[in-house]
């Protein structure tokens, strides 16, 4: 049996996906899961990254242990962040999480609206403050002066395994440092940033092989495999993973990212204004898309309420205690409030409007605005595209809360596809099968993903 190795690590939680293919279908199954959290270390965020990386290795031996040895292994993680590395090819310091506030103090000082409006028509990136462009602006001059090499984190991990050093087109696309026209470095952001244009890697495409696991950690883990650099962006891969044709895609997880797979980038000034984004895709295509703060609200409301309720006992008792009100989900006091519960209620009594009290209501309201977020999103999608979308294919962990797929269903007026579940993950394993040669292309790869998994549809208007 020839097994692939999806490892998917999102902003709260990280597994290790087997795969392999029997009587014509893809199998999965989950070997190893983790969680992931920030850390505040003196008045910053940051990633656990020695943690992470500890916790990947112990996935890959957990997959040998068990006798199933994967042929390839691909990574795939949040995007933005990165790591700085000296000239002895170690990291300078901590990884700063993309939640972190040091970003504020450039954004106000030096970043006008001619500013913004500029780097749009250059990147085709949407501003979002945490933008590795601002970060990397906004590092100090220590480790601006000592940095030798930059990997973003799944480049920094796959360093760690491989002991090569590459930047991966899709997720590199997120740091609003390339331009849209060459798929490159611009010069003019990296000025703006004050780096070495050096320190930046050789950029490599989904599909690619690193070739080996280093010497030392084939000791480690006790085997040899090939690492395979997949979309590395998860959302690159879960992109790759849509089954519907010409359809909205919403990628449903800690965040909302809903947008159409295209050849041609927008960056209109209607797209800049409504702040969507051109994000590099496999094989140069474009995920034109929106981000949305997503399911990380509810997930902050649970662990306001001291994981007391699970996420479906939060939908059920939000269908027992339904709430009409609605909050704007983007507006940046839900990036990491102290308390997302009163953040919410907050956010209604400033508006002397009634605000949801009990867990029920907290909940449907959350999933309610998200739903009236999603609408508005993909109404600006239409007018900037000028083209119409009667399907939304839901994909990821979300797309298992069947209350907010009904939802969107009614809200959106249109019919609602939900799956596949592991998106992130198939994706990543269509980028290492293609490698492979067990499936020829991306069309082929998701007609394979179409045979193999159960989806759930949901007609538009009804709730």
């Amino acid at each position: 049996m020839k097994y692939f190795l999806a490892i998917d690590i999102g902003a709260s939680s990280g597994r290790h996906i087997l795969c392999f293919i029997e009587d014509g279908k893809m199998k999965l199954e989950e070997v190893y899961r983790f969680e992931n959290n920030v850390q505040m270390k003196n008045q910053h965020y940051y990633w656990n990254i020695d943690y992470l990386f500890g916790e990947v290795v112990a996935g890959i031996k957990a997959c040998v242990k068990c006798g199933k040895v994967p042929t390839t292994l691909g990574i795939d993680t949040w995007a933005v962040d990165y790591a700085l590395l000296d000239n002895r090819r170690q990291r300078i310091d901590e990884i700063y999480a993309y939640r972190d506030n040091r970003v504020d103090k450039l954004i106000h000082e030096k970043v006008n609206q001619k500013v913004f409006e500029d780097i749009y028509q250059k990147t085709g990136i949407q501003f979002q403050k945490f933008n590795t462009l601002y970060q990397l602006a906004s590092d100090d001059d220590i480790r601006k002066t000592r940095a030798v090499d930059f990997l973003m984190v799944p480049d920094y991990l796959n360093y760690l395994l491989t002991g090569k050093k590459v930047n991966e087109y899709t997720n590199m696309s997120t740091t609003q440092l390339l331009d849209i026209e060459t798929h490159q470095l611009s010069k003019e952001l990296i000025d703006f940033c004050e780096v070495d244009e050096k320190i930046f890697q050789k950029m490599v495409m989904p599909g690619t092989s690193l070739g080996s696991l280093s010497e030392d950690m084939q000791k480690v883990i006790g085997t040899n495999i090939e690492v395979v650099v997949p979309a590395t962006h998860d959302t690159g891969s879960a992109y790759m993973a849509a089954i519907e044709d010409n359809s909205v895609i919403l990628s449903s997880g800690t965040w909302s990212l809903l947008g159409i797979e295209t050849k041609t980038p927008y960056v209109s000034e209607k797209a800049r204004v409504a702040n969507f984004t051109n994000e590099g895709g496999y094989d140069y295509r474009y995920r034109f898309l929106k981000n949305i703060m997503g399911l990380w609200i509810i997930q902050e409301v649970s662990r306001n309420l001291g994981h007391q309720y699970s996420f479906a006992k939060l939908v059920e008792e939000a269908r027992r205690d339904p709430f009409d009100g609605i909050f704007d989900v983007n507006d940046d006091r839900f990036l990491k409030p102290e308390s997302m519960i009163l953040e919410i209620k907050s956010y209604f009594e400033e508006r002397h409007q009634k605000a949801p009290q009990s867990v029920g209501e907290i909940a449907y309201c959350v999933y309610h605005s998200l739903a009236h977020c999603y609408k508005e999103a993909i109404e600006e999608l239409e007018d900037i595209t000028g083209k119409h979308f009667d399907t939304i294919n839901i994909i990821g962990g979300g797309c298992q809360n069947e209350l907010l797929n009904e939802m969107i269903a009614k809200v959106c007026k249109r019919k609602v596809v939900a799956g596949p579940i592991e998106a992130t993950a198939l994706g990543n394993l269509l980028a290492q099968m293609i490698q492979q040669g067990v499936v020829n292309d991306l069309s082929e790869g998701r007609q394979l993903i179409k045979a193999s998994f159960e989806v759930k549809e949901y007609k538009g208007g009804q709730l």
